[in-house]
């Protein structure tokens, strides 16, 4: 019993213990919208997405999410190789994670659906199992998508590299996104999303070349600058971008400038400044991963939980109270245990946390 206490206990001590040379920028930012996705599953649960507060905190966030392919071109210096080797490694660090996430997401959903059932003689939810490969999504943990549409950047973006020149032209990739939900969007997976995901990545790889060229105090001020921009543009414009959905809002071209200054100004900033460690969101960003596979089926087990009393939870602020605490505490307390079964956590072999180390000297002075 001891040790089910003792383990995470360890694992927060040893990041408090963390080297002092480490720019914790990007952890921040990780933490930051792992937080955010959080609150806006829990107020999804709750009833209270639409209200006119929070709309106004998603018009000024709707890029977070977009934020991880962003990083991971950043970092990213491992896209080529031989094929094969390459296909294998990614497919056990995030194909396999989303398959079995996915799965026990469905064990969840349906093993608490017959109690619905005999109270209230139907699902509770409609049900379809076309969701699974049209939208890449599964009963009882829908957000798992992002891992496959993860993966097949990842794949793509390989494939890419292989082409010569043909990275320059990342920017006519949210075109194609865009296009395709026109149409609907009709690819399978979700994976419409799929380009700007790809300009994503290589706006994070250009950006990081940028940067290390202006140097940190020259970074800082254009930083501000893109910032400044973003503001903006955002309010005056009505844009706004659900990468989940591939849905978007508002002109296209205003759309991807406002992004793309976000990302940039912010990242930029940030590690110019080099901001101090903060405990709590640090450690989430560098966890991401677990809060990421496991707040979606904690969110099903409270709302079936109560609906099987006869009790919703939609419509009740004092829910989302009660959730917020409740999934960021189990969450904390699953991390050693989820990060050290690999075909869940995807670390096979010890591999490194997901938000990688950026020494101070990445803007030089």
């Amino acid at each position: 019993m001891f040790a089910i206490f003792w383990l995470p206990l360890r694992i927060l001590s040893k990041n408090y213990m963390e080297r002092k040379n480490r720019n914790h920028a990007f952890d921040l930012l990780c933490g930051v919208c792992i937080v955010r996705m959080l609150v806006l599953h829990i107020m999804t649960f709750c009833g209270h997405a639409q209200d006119a507060w929070w709309q106004q905190v998603m018009a000024w966030t709707y890029y977070f999410m977009c934020f991880f392919f962003f990083k991971s071109g950043y970092f990213n210096r491992s896209v080529g190789g031989p094929t094969g080797a390459y296909l294998k490694g990614k497919t056990l660090r995030l194909l396999v994670p989303y398959l079995v996430a996915g799965l026990i997401g469905d064990a969840v959903y349906f093993s608490l659906m017959p109690f619905l059932i005999q109270r209230y003689h139907h699902p509770v939810e409609p049900l379809s199992w076309s969701h699974i490969w049209e939208e890449g999504q599964f009963y009882g943990n829908g957000p798992v998508w992002f891992l496959c549409t993860f993966y097949f950047t990842y794949v793509g973006v390989h494939f890419i590299e292989k082409v010569r020149h043909l990275r320059y032209a990342f920017f006519l990739f949210p075109a194609v996104s865009w296009w395709l939900s026109t149409l609907g969007n009709p690819l399978w997976l979700g994976l419409d999303n799929l380009f700007m995901g790809f300009f994503c990545f290589y706006l994070g790889h250009f950006w990081h070349r940028l940067t290390v060229l202006l140097g940190r105090r020259r970074t800082f001020a254009l930083s501000v600058l893109l910032l400044g921009c973003f503001c903006m543009v955002n309010a005056w414009s009505d844009i706004y971008y659900a990468m989940s959905s591939n849905t978007f809002r508002g002109q296209l071209p205003l759309l991807v400038a406002g992004m793309s200054c976000a990302l940039c100004g912010l990242t930029g900033l940030l590690m110019a400044l080099e901001v101090p460690r903060v405990p709590v969101i640090d450690f989430i960003g560098r966890h991401s991963m677990v809060y990421f596979i496991s707040h979606y089926p904690i969110l099903y087990i409270y709302k079936f939980v109560h609906l099987s009393f006869g009790r919703s939870i939609y419509g009740r602020y004092d829910d989302v109270i009660l959730l917020i605490p409740i999934v960021f505490i189990i969450c904390t307390w699953l991390v050693p245990y989820v990060e050290r079964v690999p075909w869940l956590s995807g670390r096979w072999n010890n591999m490194s946390a997901p938000c990688q180390k950026t020494p101070l000297s990445t803007l030089p002075s």
